[in-house]
């Protein structure tokens, strides 16, 4: 017959599963986020107003005001798989431990990425350099999602949608790319220069 003072091993939880301890973290994550998205909005402010309206979309664009709360969710999102990892235990295993930390040096990749791709596109108004950004963050978020996969199901899940709408983004970027830069350079230069000036598209000057 067990005594009182006897505790079953399975009842202990680890310092890492304790709920509060948990929900402070994936509170922190969130937080963490949202923070970078302000960051990130903070050089779309005036772009925009005066600059994204006058270029050239595709058609399956989505209205200016989604993209708001759309990234306000996936930043939720993404700071709750950090929370899940961060309140992760090493486990006795040194792979484990090395995993946790490749996990978290990737999202701290895609994370900065994230913020430098609003810098570049929105900020130096150039979907150019930010169509390149945008690959790396896809592929950055690709390694983040795998090795968070590893380590929490859940966490690798969360990150999915974020997967998904930055494929789209991708696409887009190139889109607004092919319309305002790509296309009307080649315009450019199969006109006639004895035609005079060509009448030159709304952001054709674009980097």
């Amino acid at each position: 017959m067990l005594s009182n003072s006897t505790v079953r091993p399975e009842t202990v939880r680890p310092p890492f599963d304790r709920p509060k301890n948990l929900w402070l973290k994936i509170a922190f994550g969130i937080l963490l986020c949202e923070l970078a998205g302000v960051l990130g909005a903070f050089f779309t402010f005036s772009s925009v107003r005066d600059w994204y309206p006058t270029l050239i979309k595709p058609p399956w664009t989505p209205p200016a005001w989604a993209f708001g709360p759309i990234w306000t969710l996936l930043f939720a999102l993404i700071g709750a798989a950090l929370g899940l990892i961060l309140a992760s235990g090493d486990g006795q295993a040194k792979g484990q431990a090395n995993r946790k930390k490749r996990g978290l040096l990737w999202f701290g990749i895609q994370l900065v990425l994230n913020v430098a791709w609003s810098a570049t596109f929105f900020g130096m108004r150039s979907p150019g350099w930010a169509y390149a950004i945008v690959i790396l963050l896809w592929l950055s978020i690709a390694a983040t999602l795998w090795i968070f996969s590893k380590i929490s199901r859940t966490a690798g899940w969360l990150l999915v949608p974020y997967l998904a709408w930055v494929t789209f983004a991708s696409a887009l970027n190139f889109g607004i790319l092919s319309l305002n830069v790509l296309k009307p350079t080649v315009e450019q230069m199969d006109a006639d220069p004895r035609n005079g000036p060509v009448n030159t598209k709304p952001g054709a000057t674009l980097r």
